[in-house]
């Protein structure tokens, strides 16, 4: 087996040589090996509690063995299956999404990743109110595809030369709800497109009643409400989906990561009546080789079963409880460093003091054994991301963990600042 170091080298000739010049620069050449449940090694045994998840890819954590025991059999069974065709498979994941979802919801179409089914929420809503105009958040970050990409922060657009069109694209501040009024005013806008709580900005939280004004405002303009579900979905939130744990009901509800399991691409808009309008007039209209795959849709399905169980939503609680009051504690004894803390189920956030301070406490968690991510867009944050089935004895060693990474990284930061 090659090395960590043999594979970096190679990866800065074949993949993507950026990258690891920046992993380099952060101190690390990690490349991960055995993986189960919360913790993963690199190729020299070294073990990792994950607090990533992938953005929530791992949701119910590495390789769980009844998602991989779902995929192992879907593949005795059946392949990708055809797109043109119905399938008891299909059915049957769209029946399980929409028992979860709020009652307006009547159909689903599956796809493969989260800007994937961003993009094709957007048209959907163009159709359905032909109107163009898309409005979105100035911090948001919502795939790298085409319109979702252009919906999103302008800076990575600008960065691929394809700078949002003025015409079609508005970015409004976040918790902006004047800004947003003025900004659906001349009645040509198809969607209000907002990631319930976004993930790349670092999981500020939402004023009171924001996203049921965004709700109402939308409507009262005729343009609709997209939610953005694609990391905060999933039970994460403390609900199924986050716009319904702040009291919205959005016309489409966009997810993915989680839904794979970790295991099988899948994501999904789930839509109301006339968000699905196009279904009614042209059902071929919108098609890919890769949309509902059979073997998708059962993995999926298996997903959304271990959700729904009780065992389930009660460990999710636990640990909601166990990091809000661990990080209470940890907040008291480094208040000059960490200086907010932004949850929402097990959806966390760590503000720190310094612009880099997210960055700092990254390389220092690691250090400590944990891997987790700055949010990009607001660098002073930590994003903490458990998965759902994390143990309570992983979550107060992460915390442990975490009370040394704090002091660590107050120091860290005259370093990483050092290197920007």
């Amino acid at each position: 087996m090659k090395s960590a170091h043999e594979i970096y080298e190679e990866a800065a000739k074949l993949w993507n040589p950026d990258r690891v010049k920046t992993i380099h620069e952060l101190g690390g050449e990690l490349v991960i090996g055995e993986r189960s449940g919360s913790y993963f090694k690199d190729l020299s045994g070294h073990r990792f509690i994950n607090m990533h998840s992938n953005g929530g890819v791992f949701n119910l954590g590495h390789r769980n063995p009844e998602v991989r025991a779902a995929l192992q059999h879907g593949a005795d069974l059946v392949d990708a299956g055809n797109h043109y065709f119905p399938s008891e498979y299909k059915n049957t994941l769209n029946e399980k999404l929409l028992a979860v979802s709020p009652e307006s919801m009547r159909y689903v179409f599956t796809l493969n990743g989260g800007g994937e089914a961003i993009d094709a929420a957007i048209k959907f809503a163009r159709f359905a109110t032909k109107k163009r105009r898309i409005i979105s958040l100035d911090i948001a970050f919502h795939g790298s595809t085409g319109l979702a990409m252009a919906a999103g922060n302008p800076t990575i657009a600008n960065f691929f030369n394809m700078p949002p069109d003025p015409e079609l694209n508005t970015h409004i501040p976040y918790n902006d709800l004047n800004a947003l009024e003025i900004a659906l005013q001349g009645n040509d806008v198809a969607a209000v497109l907002i990631e319930t709580l976004p993930a790349t900005a670092g999981f500020p939280m939402p004023i009171d009643g924001y996203h049921q004004a965004v709700e109402y405002l939308a409507h009262k303009y005729g343009a609709l409400y997209i939610a953005d579900e694609v990391q905060t979905g999933m039970q994460r939130s403390g609900s199924m989906w986050a716009c319904e744990h702040f009291g919205a009901t959005p016309d489409m509800i966009v997810c993915g990561k989680g839904l794979s399991g970790g295991y099988y691409p899948m994501s999904a808009v789930i839509m109301n009546e006339r968000a699905a309008a196009w279904m009614q007039q042209d059902g071929f209209a919108y098609t890919s080789s890769f949309n509902g795959t059979e073997l998708g849709c059962i993995v999926a399905a298996k997903v959304l079963d271990i959700l729904a169980r009780k065992t389930t939503l009660d460990n999710r609680d636990m640990l909601t409880d166990v990091f809000a009051s661990g990080l209470r504690r940890l907040q008291a004894r480094h208040a000059d460093f960490l200086v907010e803390i932004r949850q929402c189920g097990v959806i966390m956030g760590l503000k720190t003091a310094h612009p880099l301070g997210g960055q700092a406490l990254m390389q220092a968690m690691l250090h400590h054994g944990v891997w987790c991510m700055m949010a990009d867009f607001d660098q002073s944050v930590l994003q903490f991301k458990p998965n759902l089935l994390m143990t309570k004895a992983c979550a107060e060693d992460v915390l442990k963990r975490l009370d040394a990474a704090l002091t660590e990284a107050a120091s860290l930061v005259k370093t990483v600042a050092a290197v920007h």
